[in-house]
């Protein structure tokens, strides 16, 4: 499920991709209208098809993330640290079976 949400800190729209069981796997950036998180959430369900999209990082303290990107080369995503390559793969193929088919919720609405 992707839930579009605007932040109160910044008043900028994010979206999040949960995982069947709650957990956030994926995170966006910031944007300034809600347009363009939707245009991101498409984005993603566009390219999470295509592991070639999917940039593995190890952070300086070890652990373990991914990037997804467009095929501009521009972040559309960023998951949650691991602290194993094993978790990270396990969230790379928790995106790519889920992303592309995934309901889309918009919190900002009452």
């Amino acid at each position: 499920m992707f839930e579009i949400f605007q932040s109160e800190k910044n008043e900028k729209y994010y979206f999040h991709l949960k995982a069947r069981n709650g957990q956030v796997i994926l995170v966006s950036q910031g944007y300034t209208d809600k347009s363009s998180a939707r245009k991101g959430v498409e984005s993603v369900k566009t390219h999470a098809g295509d592991e070639s999209r999917f940039e593995r990082k190890t952070a300086s303290n070890g652990k373990f993330h991914f990037n997804l990107k467009a095929s501009n080369g521009q972040i559309i995503g960023s998951s949650q640290m691991y602290t194993s390559e094993a978790g990270l793969e396990n969230g790379i193929d928790s995106v790519m079976n889920h992303a592309t088919d995934a309901d889309i919720r918009d919190l900002t609405t009452a």
